[in-house]
């Protein structure tokens, strides 16, 4: 979700240090250091010779190239768990509209067929193509990161105003959103940060709704096996009686529908 060419993810835990990765890599990326096995990245041309050859699973191949027609083939394999539960296609990312014209396609293709769609978005983007895919799009979860106009660039290097736009424009054109809002102790867990959502979602005639996420770490162990130096940040997750308080407080004040 942060980089479009394809990655490798190396875990340890699963590595039993058999040395076939070192044999299988042109390149000697991989090797074994007293019996410790050390990957070179910056030598990686992926070739993926390694990931082929590790039997445990260590070495794992993240990313792939598909077609729409590809797609829609694994799409269909759940037709009659959408038909039953009123599901159907979800894009999500990291964001989808940064694959425009494949998003727009795969959309264009679901709609064909008679899915239901939606897509998940920062809601960061030309306004045009928010509003050429609005035909093909049955739903948006339209993340809001923040209501604070500086601390939403400083903290996501983005500026609000845009996705507001967006999201206003999205609106009148009659599409429905829900809003997605991720919440974080010591940075946007305020009262006027909640207000402002709930004066938001109010404000928007086609919105079903708010939806208050908790953050959680669970990207720091994806951050080990790519390889990336771990986020120095402290414990950032809200309590669950902090995520009630800001739901009860939404629901009584604006009278919105809150998850």
């Amino acid at each position: 979700s942060q980089r479009f060419e394809r990655q490798l993810y190396y875990g340890p835990i699963l590595c039993i240090g058999c040395g076939a990765c070192a044999q299988a890599c042109p390149e000697g990326c991989h090797r074994l250091e007293n019996g410790v096995h050390a990957f070179d990245r910056a030598a990686c041309r992926l070739c993926l010779e390694c990931a082929g050859a590790c039997p445990s699973g260590a070495i794992e191949l993240v990313g792939r190239a598909a077609t729409v027609e590809e797609l829609l083939a694994e799409i269909e394999k759940g037709r009659v768990y959408y038909d039953e539960s009123g599901g159907g296609l979800t894009l999500s990312g990291g964001e989808p509209l940064a694959h425009f014209a494949f998003t727009r396609d795969l959309l264009t293709a679901a709609r064909g067929r008679g899915l239901h769609t939606c897509v998940e978005t920062c809601g960061f983007g030309p306004a045009g193509r928010f509003i050429e895919i609005v035909p093909l799009v049955d739903l948006f979860l339209w993340d809001l990161k923040d209501t604070d106009a500086t601390r939403h660039e400083a903290n996501t290097g983005a500026p609000l105003a845009p996705i507001l736009a967006n999201l206003r424009a999205v609106d009148a054109s009659g599409c429905a959103t829900v809003l997605r809002c991720i919440l974080l102790a010591g940075v946007n867990l305020e009262d006027a940060h909640i207000r402002r959502i709930g004066e938001i979602a109010a404000e928007l005639r086609h919105c079903g709704g708010v939806e208050l996420l908790a953050y959680h770490s669970l990207g720091a162990s994806k951050r080990e096996r790519l390889g990336l130096p771990p986020q120095n940040e402290p414990a950032l997750a809200p309590t669950p009686a902090q995520m009630d308080a800001a739901r009860a407080w939404l629901r009584r004040e604006f009278g919105l529908t809150v998850k």
